[in-house]
């Protein structure tokens, strides 16, 4: 059994966690200089793959100083535990009103620290700002959230991902997408997980039909090759733009079901299926996981399939 993945400190709508042991096993063999992501969010793909070299651009750009502070050695294990100690302590003394008075700290003068805490005690982890450009998320109504053994836990994945970081190359960037592609040269390896058009975006992460177009177009160019992340189909409907932009012979389209455990009610939490898109054949793709409500093995949804 391989082993579980390493997991970031944040929490993001989302996380490609149960994708990773299969976004690996396609760049298994693949030749490439530089890993280029222009939506990295919470890292969790790279924290895994760990490449030598790589662009990790966001337009978050609290996620961007998160990372760029444990870079820089602006913010390591011990401080994160010092902090969420002391102010868990407050939170359980003073409750959901002190949540509040963080997030307005946070709304006025943010820093990686506060952004962490209300991470981690919002409202179902969902990482959501509003027009201007504040989080709005509500509180948890968990006061004893930060208990000695969660903050162990934070700590923790503070110091893997910092080990991470700093045995590579690896540069962290406030960018829109399209620049990011604009920068992607051959030899590189572009990982794309956009939001997903049709589903609750945030200041952040705004999506539009249009910004779908202008990536397919963007992704269609490229010099280098790449893979992208996105919706396939849930129980409802099915996601257009991927018949749409990636029917063509040279893309290569790969599903895989499972749940969502990240979102702001259970009407975001069906199970999912989920497309990987490359512009590369693969010959072994194996399933590493099925939904405990749809069996769907992972397949080649071109004219072969992967062998399982």
């Amino acid at each position: 059994m391989s082993k579980p993945p390493l997991v970031p400190p944040i929490k993001c709508q989302g996380i490609k966690t149960k994708l990773v042991e299969d976004i690996q096993r396609l760049t298994q063999g693949r030749p490439f200089t530089r890993w280029v992501e222009p939506f990295c969010g919470s890292g969790v793909v790279p924290l895994n793959l760990q490449p030598s070299k790589a662009l990790l651009c966001d337009s978050n750009l609290h996620i961007i100083k998160l990372y760029l502070d444990i870079q820089q050695h602006k913010l390591n294990a011990l401080i994160v535990r010092d902090f969420l100690t002391a102010q868990g302590a407050t939170l359980l003394a003073r409750g959901e009103d002190y949540f509040y008075e963080v997030r307005e700290r946070f709304n006025s003068a943010p820093t990686s620290l506060d952004f962490l805490f209300l991470n981690r005690s919002c409202f179902n982890g969902v990482m959501r700002f509003n027009k201007k450009g504040r989080f709005n998320v509500p509180f948890c109504r968990k006061p004893e959230r930060f208990a000695t053994a969660y903050i162990t836990k934070i700590s923790n994945q503070v110091t893997s991902i910092a080990a991470v970081i700093s045995n590579s190359d690896w540069e962290f960037r406030v960018a829109d997408f399209k620049d990011t592609l604009k920068s992607a040269a051959h030899g590189d390896l572009v990982y794309v997980d956009p939001p997903y058009a049709g589903r609750h975006v945030d200041y952040f992460n705004s999506w539009t039909d249009q910004d779908e177009s202008d990536l397919s177009k963007a992704l269609a160019a490229l010099p280098c090759e790449f893979i992208l992340s996105t919706w396939h189909s849930n129980e409802f409907r099915s996601n257009l733009s991927v018949e749409k932009n990636w029917s063509a012979d040279r893309f290569h389209v790969f599903t895989k079901a499972h749940f969502y455990h990240v979102g702001s009610s259970e009407d975001l939490r069906h199970p999912m299926i989920e497309a990987l898109v490359t512009n590369f054949p693969a010959e072994r793709l194996p399933v590493t996981e099925k939904s405990s409500q749809q069996s769907l093995l992972l397949r080649e949804e071109t004219k072969s399939y992967v062998a399982v």
